[in-house]
Formats: structure tokens, sequence, C-alpha cells
């Protein structure tokens, strides 16, 4: 047993024995499945604070013949799988942290040459019969000792993707990647190669520089997808073990989407549990300049774009042109590909698009937007709670000034065309309202879809709202249109009382002026 060969299983111990541990063993079932298969090489990338180093020590305690951890897992899921006392302990496991390595040297090459001493001093010191070849590194020794033995190395490596985070030159980064490509390619002695960091394999051009690897990231990640946090089920059981409210940590600690799959952050919802309070857990441990540098490069109308999600739209991106590392970054698509990587943003496969998940995000969001650059954005958000408040009491005047000054200031990000567009708008105008209403654009009704639907949260004792849209025509039109089409009525069900809200807006041909007006009603059940 060693620091890196052949750990014990103590690491995973302390996990376990936490005061909340989630169950997240059947990631080594499906681990089980690719070991000394052609399939063995394995990345799974997920942002900082979700568990990964939790998960690198559970292999490690799994596969480790410098343990016995029978007993250990026996609590489990893993332990009712066919395939458990099959792998347990059984191989040669040589696991380490990259990152504790890089940060006591100056170079790459330096890097390596400290990790090779490192491991070699140990596989040393269990087989010294190796001292008697010359050259010898990593790769060779474990050859011969595979050779001797017929037992293969299970490799597990935390952080394995810091070089390319800290090194912006691409010939360190070549030169740490070729190092990887020569001990793991085609390496009889390889069981299995688990890598995990933050970010996937690093590519030159469109092709992996470790094409041997398959990749597991906030893109897609199945089979591994229920791994990446907590599940909608494993937050749910922790609340109610907690008494804490379910829809408040939905509100602030979902939205992620990974194959379709809901997930939680879940060092936020750990600590919420532990604390009884809700704020944001995740982005303190982290300057907010891992968002804030990334969003001021406005690439191609990056700004524009970031506005827009602030408002809650979701914005179409490419995500295959993204490199893989922190600087290789030459478009909008690179950087939003970055943040959803980071879990800045989340990622919706079917429709290629991003948003941004949830409350504890979106506060981070605005943390980087009010130190200046972003006065317009930053105007709107101030005047929200104003806005929803002359909206509950009826104040039409109000209501039409804060959504006019709203848009007057960001005509940049809008371009008004039809009423889709002035839906951006007004979700900005009413930013502060996400804390008591789910906001939901085109909500399907029995005949249609209402513009914007604000439901009460649960525990929120407001009136549901409604909004209708218009350009050009007028607002007794919008609210004609909500109860012909029985919008309100659907409504009703999320409360005892709707505010129909009915908002137009005319452009003035000689200015480009767009005036807005409103109109409120209010239904009482």
């Amino acid at each position: 047993m060693g620091l890196y060969l052949n750990q014990n299983n103590i690491m995973f111990q302390e996990a376990v024995n936490s005061e909340i541990y989630i169950d997240k063993t059947l990631l080594i079932k499906e681990l089980n499945k690719i070991v000394c298969t052609s399939d063995k090489y394995v990345c799974i990338s997920r942002p900082r604070r979700f568990g990964k180093s939790i998960a690198a020590n559970m292999i490690t305690a799994y596969y480790s013949k410098g343990c016995d951890s029978k007993e250990l897992f026996a609590p489990y899921k893993i332990s009712q799988t066919e395939t458990f006392e099959k792998h347990l302990n059984k191989y040669n496991v040589i696991s380490f942290d990259m990152q504790k390595f890089l940060v006591n040297t100056k170079s790459v090459e330096e890097m390596l040459e400290e990790m090779e001493e490192e491991i070699l001093d140990e596989l040393l010191m269990e087989y010294p019969e190796l001292e008697k070849y010359k050259r010898l590194n990593i790769s060779k020794a474990v050859g011969k000792i595979f050779a001797s033995t017929g037992v293969p190395f299970v490799f597990i490596i935390d952080e394995w993707d810091c070089v390319l985070r800290y090194y912006s030159s691409e010939s360190e980064q070549k030169k740490y990647l070729d190092y990887l490509y020569a001990l793991f390619k085609d390496q009889p002695y390889v069981a299995l190669a688990y890598m995990t960091g933050i970010l996937p394999i690093k590519k030159y051009g469109v092709h992996s520089a470790l094409n041997m690897f398959n990749e597991y990231s906030m893109e897609g990640a199945y089979p591994f997808s229920e791994f990446t946090g907590f599940t909608e089920q494993e937050t749910e059981a922790l609340c109610l073990e907690y008494n804490i409210d379910l829809n408040e940590a939905k509100k602030w600690y979902n939205g992620y989407n990974v194959d379709d799959i809901a997930i939680y952050n879940p060092r936020s919802v750990t600590e919420a549990c532990r604390r009884k309070r809700f704020t944001n857990y995740w982005s303190k441990t982290e300057t907010y300049n891992a968002l804030k540098t990334p969003i001021s490069l406005n690439f191609d109308g990056l700004k524009e774009k970031v506005k827009k999600m602030i408002a809650g739209d979701k914005i179409g991106v490419n995500t295959a042109k993204f490199q893989n590392d922190m600087t290789s970054m030459k478009s909008a698509d690179d950087i939003l590909t970055l943040l959803i990587h980071l879990g800045y943003l989340t990622y919706d496969f079917n429709t290629k698009s991003c948003h941004i998940p949830n409350m504890e995000v979106q506060q981070e969001f605005i943390n980087c937007i009010e130190d200046g650059g972003w006065e317009q954005v930053m105007n709107a958000i101030n005047q929200s709670e104003e806005c929803l408040k002359a909206t509950l009491s009826g104040d039409e005047e109000t209501v039409a000034r804060i959504v006019e000054q709203t848009h007057q200031e960001n005509t940049s990000i809008i371009k008004y065309n039809d009423e889709n567009a002035l839906a951006c708008v007004v979700t900005l105008a009413f930013y502060t309202a996400r804390n008591q209403y789910e906001i939901i654009r085109e909500l399907p009704t029995g005949k249609g879809y209402a513009d914007i639907a604000f439901l009460p949260r649960p525990n929120e004792s407001v009136p549901a709202i409604v909004v209708e849209l218009k350009r050009e025509q007028d607002t007794s039109i919008a609210l004609e249109q909500i109860k012909n089409r029985q919008y309100a009525e659907k409504l009703l069900d999320y409360s005892g009382e709707i505010i129909l809200v009915g908002i137009n807006y005319t452009t003035d041909p000689d200015t480009d002026y767009k005036k807005h007006t409103c109109k409120i009603e209010r239904i009482v059940k």
C-alpha cells in the first residue's frame, strides 16, 4: 500500500462516514462492463465540486489490491450486482491527483519527471527486481510487472486536465498529451484507464488528442448521467430527511440537464441540508473571474447572448468547435461551450441550446455584470421589483414605463420584429419575479399558447399572472385574446386569482422610438 500504488480505502471511508453520503457505487457496475475490453479508456468530466474526487477515491477503493473493501461496500448498491466480487480488489491500481504534481513544478516536463520519480519509487519498493532494468519509466515498469504476474493495472487520474487549464502553450500541452498517449495506447497492462476533470479530452482541429478514450461530459454522459450529480429522487430524499423545502432546492440548485436527467448541484444541496439555508454555496468556492473573464470576451455578439440568457432565453450553441482548453477560444460558441463544462450553463442536446440552470448560477452572473459595462441590464434588474409590484397593484402606467425603458436601453440585444422578441425584454423587466414565480414562455393552454405565464411557486401566496404581447395593435386586443382562448382558466388552477396583462408597443416611423402601453385586469375565482 502506497500513496499512489495500491492505495488503501481510507479516503473512501471518509466519504461514506460523512454526515451526508449519496450512494453512487453503481458507477462501478458500469466500469466493470468495460474492464479489460477495448472500451477500457474513460474520461468523465464535470464541474468543480460535483464529486469527481469522491468518485475517484471510490473506484480506487474498489479495484485496489492494497485493501480489502468487501465490508466497506457491503451496505451499498454495487454489492448486489453480479460482477461485485469478480473485480473487487483484484488489480494493481495507480491513482493520483495530477494537480498535486503541477503546483510544485514550473513546467510540464518537470511535472512529468516528478510524477515519474514518485510513482517509480513505490513500484521499485514493491517490486525491487525492477532495479536491474536501465532507463526505467512507469510504462516499462508496469509492463514488466504485468508480464511476470499477469495482473493488469487500473489507472485513475483526478484533475487530469489541470495542465490544459494552466498552460496556454500548445507545445506544453502536446508534451503532456503525448506522454499520456504513450502510457495508455495499446498497452496490454491497462485493465482500465479512468480520467476525470473539468474538461473533456483536448482536441487539435476536429480530432481528439487521446482518441482511444471515450468521453462523457456535461454535453452528454450516458450511461454515467445519473452519477454527474444528485438526481431528483436523491435530492427529494435528502430534503425529506433534513426537513428542508424541495421546491426551494429545485429553484436554487436544479436545472442541469444531462441526457434528459435532472441533475442538482451536489455540494450546494449538501450544504443547504446541513445549514438549513438556501443560498449560493457552489460559486463561493472559486473567484468569480472564472465566469467574468470569459463573458468579457465579446466574440460575435457574446455579450448580447449573455444578456438574453439572463433574461431567461435559451441560446443556440455549436459545441463541436471547442478545442477543450481554456485558451483556444475564437468564437461565442467556444465561450458558451466552456461555460457548459464549467457548470455555469446547462446544455440541451435535443435543441442544441444552452441556458442558465438555476438561481444559484443566475446570482453569479449578476455579480459579474455589476462592476460595469452592463449598466442597461442592471437598470432593468434594479427596477424589476417595482415592475412586479406595479403589476400586482394594477399600476398600468408604471409597468408601461419600466418595460419601455428596458426596451429602449437594450435595443442592441432586442431586435423588435414581433411579439416573441418583446417577450425577452418583458422577462428582463420582471427579473426578480422569478423569486416567487416560475416564468414560462408560451405556456400551452386549451386554445393556444400564453405568451408569458407567471406561475406561483409552491408556498407563495401571490396571484398567477398571464402576459399577452402585441406589436402595432392595442392592449385591449391582448386582453380579449387571453379571455377568448381561456388562458385564465388554465392558470386559475395555480391560485385563487389571476392578473391579466396586455402589453403593446408602436413604433414612431420618424424617430424609431417605441411607445409602450399596458392594460391590466384582475380575475378572482
